[in-house]
């Protein structure tokens, strides 16, 4: 089944509940767009810079983990599932210097897991995706990537 896109007013929603986080506020984390069942998330470079004047490791980790973070919720959203969302394991790889604003994309692993992480959910009141995210220069080039699962546990 295709992956169903958010509206506009989705998208405004997972702004506000990521911005009334203050780490996240902090670091000026804006939700982009979703796009061909990516969610892209961008922030400044000035609020995420070290010592050498490019992005913090740190900043760039948080910004792929929330953008896995906030696909995932946003698909439960869509479903009509409420849950809490949690990282359940993460591999980071750090591959160029970000110069530059910060933008993330994150979808599913395997787009075609989507139908059965609901599914397992319904049922078991529990249920793990595996996400890929990146952080991508403004040529398109790479310059970290994120791998890990979510998992996500419904209320009530």
């Amino acid at each position: 089944m295709p992956l169903p896109a958010p509206s506009p007013d989705d998208l405004r929603q997972l702004q506000a509940h990521l911005s009334a986080m203050p780490p996240v506020a902090a670091m000026g984390i804006q939700v982009a767009r979703y796009e061909a069942g990516s969610l892209y998330l961008e922030a400044p470079l000035a609020a995420n810079v070290n010592d050498k004047d490019n992005a913090f490791g740190g900043s760039l980790a948080s910004l792929m983990t929330l953008a896995g973070w906030g696909w995932v919720s946003l698909q439960l959203q869509l479903a009509g599932l409420q849950a809490d969302v949690y990282v359940a394991d993460s591999q980071l790889r750090y591959l160029k210097p970000v110069y530059e604003a910060l933008r993330a994309d994150a979808a599913p692993a395997d787009p075609a897991e989507r139908d059965t992480f609901l599914a397992t959910l319904r049922q078991r009141g529990k249920a793990r995706l595996g996400m890929a995210a990146q952080v991508r220069l403004a040529g398109g080039e790479v310059a970290a990537t994120f791998a890990g699962r979510f998992v996500a546990i419904a209320k009530g």
